[in-house]
């Protein structure tokens, strides 16, 4: 925060050049996140998902969502590699379409949202690829933070449940 009150963006340094953020000094504590995506499918794709060529696309989304948790420090210019504790991603098939849900954890000194939303993208990406040669005008929607917990900044929880598909 500013004396004006307004909140500062935390990775530019006084100049106005991106900087990473030194977490040095910061305690290490528990941290937690949950992110989502939603992959809007025709009903045709939706029903052949259990049979695709490349393999079950529920299964590789899920697993190309927790390869890219680890790897997120590589894709976003400004995070930090993190010693992951838990990454787990899930796959549901519900009404027009495939609803992600990732989740990190960490003990660290600074958090893990990035690697919870970059598993709910990639995952969602994945889908994506897996059934694109069925259907065109599949749409990813909602990628958002869900809930975190630990550090300074406190527990953060969405408001109410969001339907996935709006």
């Amino acid at each position: 925060m500013t004396d004006s009150g307004k909140p500062l963006l935390s990775h530019f340094d006084k100049s106005g050049n991106a900087a990473m953020v030194d977490v040095s000094a910061k305690q290490a504590t528990r941290r937690t996140a949950t992110a989502s995506a939603f992959v809007e499918l025709s009903a045709a794709v939706l029903a052949a998902l259990p049979a695709n060529p490349k393999g079950n696309p529920l299964e590789v989304a899920r697993i190309a969502g927790i390869q890219a948790a680890k790897r997120t420090f590589e894709l976003i210019p400004m995070c930090h590699p993190l010693a992951l504790t838990h990454v787990d991603v899930q796959t549901e098939i519900v009404e027009r379409g495939v609803r992600i849900t990732a989740t990190a954890a960490a003990v660290g000194p600074t958090g893990v949202e990035m690697e919870a939303l970059t598993a709910a993208a990639v995952a969602a990406l994945t889908v994506y690829d897996m059934t694109k040669a069925l259907d065109k005008s599949i749409v990813i929607r909602n990628v958002q933070l869900e809930a975190k917990t630990g550090g300074k900044s406190g527990e953060f929880t969405r408001a109410g449940l969001s339907d996935p598909a709006r």
